[in-house]
Formats: C-alpha cells, structure tokens, sequence
C-alpha cells in the first residue's frame, strides 16, 4: 500500500523510517537522517535530502553502501537470499532467468569487476523508464564501465544507487512520472526515423530535408495536431510551428522550442527534448479546457547541427533574418544542393525572408535541453538554470617548420612544427583552467604526408575557444593567440591562422533566468546555475529577444552527441513540471 508524501510528512519518525525501509540497499540511515528534515515540499524534495546526506557522508560510509548491494545474478540471487525489492528489480530484467552462457557471462564480468575495483558493479536495472533494461543493454553497460577509471566509477555506483532508491520511493510514495514517461516514449517514437547508412546499423541520425528529417517533420505536424495545438504548419525554411491562442489575442506570446534534426550516430534527446516537453504541456492545458492570456508558440527547428551543408542555425537563424542565400547553391556529399532538396521537400526559399519575427510580438524565449556535459549529472541534480551560453571563436591554423631526417637531426637542431603545437596546447589547457569557467581545445589535429621517420615540417590544427562572456573569451584567445607567436618564434617556425567563427556569448536574461529559478525551487530542488558550453537555438533568439534556458540532466556521465545520450523519466516529469510553473507564472515579475 503506497503512503502519501503528506502522510509521511507527518508521521512519527521511526514510523517513517520503517515505512520507508529498504530505499537503501540494507542502509536505512539515509533516509532517516533526511526523514528528520521534514516536512518535504515534493517526493524530489525527499529524494534531494537523501542524495545530500550521502554526498556528506564518509567514504567508507559511501563504499559500505556499495558493498551492501548484492552482485547482479550474483549468488545472493541463486540462493533466492535477495531483498523482496531486489528481487523485483533482476527479474524485471530477466537475469533471474539467465541461460547458462549468460550465466557464466555474468559471473566473469561480476569476478573481472570485483578484482578492479573491489566493489559489486551497481546499475539501475530498472532503466530510465523504470520497466526494466534488457540482458544485452546491461551487459553492454558492465563492459563499457569496466573501462572507466576507479574514482569515476566509484562515483557512478553511487550515482546509480541514487536512481534504484529514486524508483523505489515512487513505489512507496505511490507516485508514477506519467507524463514524463510518455514523453520518453515520444522520444523513442521520433527515433525511429534515421538517415540511410546509419537506420540499417540502428545508428540515429536525421539531416537537414532527407527522407527521414521530411519523415520527422510529418511526424512533429501530427503530434502537434493531437496536442490541441491551435496551428500547426511548417515554415519554408523546414521549421514546424504549433501556436496554441491565448485569451488576448493581441497579448504577446511565449516562443519555444528546439531543433529536430541530429548529429550523425547521435542521441535521441538533443534538441528533441525541447520540442516535446512545451508539445506535453500544451496538450495538458487542452485537455483541461484552459488558456492563458498569452498564446504559446512551439517551433520545432529543422536544422541547427550542420551536418549535411556548411551552415548551422538554418531554423532558428531565419526567425531573426538570418538566412543567407549564399547557402542555396551549397552542395552535400552527393552533390544535390540546398536549393534542390528544398524544392522536392516542397519547399520555396522566397518566403524564408518573411519568417523573421517582429520581436515586440513575444514575450520572449525559453528553452529546454538535455546538458549535453557532466555537471548536473556529477551533482545529482536533475534541473539546472542556464546562465549564459558561451561566446566562442575558432580558427584553423598551420605552423611551418622544416621537415629532416628523424635519425640524423640532433634534437637541438630541429624546427619541429608539431611539438611547436603540443606546446600550445598545453598552454591552451593551463590558460582555460585558470578562469574556472572557460574551455579552449585542439579538436582537429594532422601532419600533412607525415612520415614516421621524418621531423614533422607542417602541422594543421583547430582552435575552439570559449567563455560565457565575450570579454573573458577575448582575453583567452589574446593570450593563446600571443602564445603561439612566441612559441613559434622561439622554435625558429612560422604560423598562419584564419577566424573561421566568432559567435557572441548569450547572457540569460535575468528575469527570465529567475522564472526558471523559480520553477525549480517550487519543486523543492535546489537551483545550480551553470553556463552552457554548447551552442543552442536560444542564442540566435537572444539576437531579437530575451531568452533563458533549463537544463536536463543527462545520464551517463552526461555524454551528448553520442548513442548513449540518455535521460530518465523522473527527470523530464520534473522538466515538464517547471515549464507548466514558468507558464503559470508568465505575468509575475521574479526578482533575478
């Protein structure tokens, strides 16, 4: 029988620790410490306290909750000597009915595993669903972690005992994350659809106008439609647009949304995400029969990777007049340029100069996405408040120095073109560390017809260097700029550079950023603000105006543009509740 949050609110306290016995694998001081923090404002509220008790508890503490968990089909499960909940979380997965090979599978990785770091391996079998991951996905997972280095992984148990005690408290407080499940559901729906080459390796990737991007579209205009959504209809750029009418016709309205297209063998939630959850509350607010003042305008944005043509933001970037027509005559990998696969998607590139938005007819513009990076997830905080999104400047480089013989040059004779680049970065990596904040990296790297046996005598090289504020990146890239002239100079080499990018940081607006922030208090969950340090749709908005962004945590150590992108359900519940918060909110003036 399930006990209401109110009710456990309420209740004496050892009465309310043995109700919640069992959260903690044979561990129940942790929710008895938090339990004496009540009254909870939310069942995240509880779960956040219990997440802190732990985080202040000793490392012993920490690793004898570890080593409370019993192995995964391990031998307290062939002894039938498993809690009852334990019990229920391998058979969901189907490990209490193992074949033999897989048994013997299991047994190895659970002997390779102990013997590495000395701990069972943990995971939340359960899954981000909370129905159960499959053998395959667990065994992957096992394999995948055993790579991973001792403190990251002791790290990541905790992380996963965190998410089992965060299920089994939705079993005892009687609380399912409904919306937040059929909203992952959506995800895996849209999944379905993925460029040829990659669909047949069940790899994801959708670009700009192929079957599967136009698939997607068709897709998004129907969920839309089914919604509630007032209008829905696709812009001439690609964009989908739903506008749900508010009471005042004339009141400015809300703009949301995110991108639909993909990295190549990306995930599933970039971008996405921010499409669906304005799309989930929506359709809440048609099911209720309710409207608020102001309308609400969901774009899902047809390209903003730029993935098949040289050219990013095409969706977002023509809503603040900001397509070049240059782009048309650019062509893909096969030759087909963007003018002609726009006019067999049906689409006419004259009324994209039309699409710009008059900006006096929104309130602003408000973003939801998955982190795409490490810290919510290092935290154990679901939500997080976007500050700003960083300013960056990239440029492709090559430093010239004289190719010889490898055998021959003594070493204080050489004008080695790529130790002048190692060198810098490692400067690169000192430099951006001292700002706390700021990111400089070397993504593309090569010595033209290099050889093993011969001085390198050229080396080409990237630079992507960032900062959530102009100024700071500016003095970043001064000083790596200067660097490299002295370290060319000194090594006897020359270097040339060319700016291939500069974009503007995009501060949050403050009280936008304070909407947000409040959004996450009301669920009882701390509020982390953090820079983003990946580009967004919002920061083209930010152009025309104001504009703020909450983040999801993702799972798996955070890792975005990549199959393993994941969020859970419990998470996009909490997404989905603090939109309908900033909705129901719109006309209160936050103090930032």
């Amino acid at each position: 029988m399930s006990i209401p949050l109110s009710e456990l609110n309420r209740m004496p306290l050892d009465q309310a620790v043995q109700a919640m016995h069992g959260l903690y694998e044979h561990s129940d001081w942790i929710a008895q410490r938090a339990l004496a923090q009540r009254p909870f404002a939310s069942a995240a509220h509880f779960k956040q306290a219990m997440v802190q008790v732990l985080r202040e508890s000793t490392r012993d503490m920490q690793l004898a909750l570890i080593c409370a968990h019993p192995e995964l089909a391990g031998k307290a499960m062939l002894g039938n000597n498993l809690t009852a909940a334990s019990t229920d979380e391998q058979s969901r997965a189907g490990l209490t009915n193992c074949s033999a090979q897989e048994l013997a599978q299991i047994q190895q990785l659970n002997s390779d595993y102990n013997t590495k770091f000395g701990f069972p391996f943990i995971l939340a079998v359960r899954g981000p669903r909370g129905v159960g991951l499959t053998r395959q996905q667990i065994l992957a997972t096992w394999v995948r972690r055993l790579n991973n280095p001792a403190d990251f992984e002791f790290a990541e148990a905790l992380r996963n005992i965190h998410r089992i005690a965060e299920i089994r408290l939705n079993d005892k407080l009687g609380i399912s994350p409904t919306l937040g499940q059929e909203v992952w559901d959506w995800h895996e729906w849209l999944a379905q659809f993925s460029d040829p080459g990659f669909a047949e390796h069940g790899e994801l990737t959708v670009t700009y106008l192929t079957p599967a991007h136009l698939a997607c579209a068709r897709t998004l205009t129907l969920g839309m439609k089914a919604c509630g959504f007032d209008e829905v209809h696709t812009d001439a750029v690609g964009n989908v647009v739903g506008i749900y009418h508010g009471t005042q016709p004339q009141a400015p309205r809300l703009l949301t949304g995110s991108h639909y297209d993909t990295v190549r063998n990306g995930g599933k939630y970039d971008g996405r995400l921010g499409i669906l959850v304005p799309m989930a509350c929506v359709r809440e607010l048609a099911r209720q029969g309710r409207r608020l003042a102001n309308g609400i305008e969901v774009v899902a944005f047809a390209e903003e990777e730029g993935q098949r043509y040289r050219a990013t933001f095409l969706g977002s970037g023509a809503l603040v007049g900001q397509f070049n027509t240059d782009w048309l005559n650019q062509a893909d990998a096969d030759g087909v340029t963007m003018r002609a696969a726009m006019a067999q998607a049906g689409l006419d590139p004259k009324g994209i100069g039309s699409l710009r938005r008059d900006p006096s007819r929104y309130l602003g513009f408000v973003e939801v996405h998955i982190e795409q990076g490490p810290v919510l997830n290092e935290q154990d905080l679901p939500l997080g408040v976007v500050s700003s999104i960083n300013g960056s400047e990239r440029y492709l480089c090559e430093i010239h120095g004289m190719a010889s013989h490898a055998g021959t040059t003594p070493m204080d004779r050489r004008r080695d073109a790529a130790v002048a680049m190692a060198e810098l970065a490692l400067f690169m990596e000192r430099r951006a560390a001292r700002d706390g904040d700021s990111v400089a990296t070397i993504g593309q790297l090569g010595v033209p017809n290099g050889s093993i046996n011969v001085v390198p005598g050229r080396c080409q090289f990237s630079l992507d260097m960032r900062a959530p504020i102009d100024a700071q990146r500016d003095a970043l890239v001064t000083d790596v700029l200067a660097e490299l002239d002295a370290i060319c100079h000194r090594r006897g080499v020359r270097h040339h550079t060319e700016k291939t990018l500069s974009v503007a940081a995009a501060p949050s607006h403050p009280q936008w950023q304070a909407r947000w922030a409040h959004a996450v208090a009301a669920l009882g969950l701390p509020v982390h603000r953090l820079p983003s340090g990946a580009g967004h749709d919002a920061m083209k908005l930010h152009e025309i105006m104001p504009q703020a962004m909450l983040f999801v945590r993702g799972e798996n150590s955070g890792i975005s543009h990549n199959p393993l992108e994941s969020v859970n359900c419990d998470d996009l519940q909490l997404a989905i509740d603090a939109f309908a918060h900033l909705l129901d909110h719109l006309h209160e003036t936050p103090t930032p």
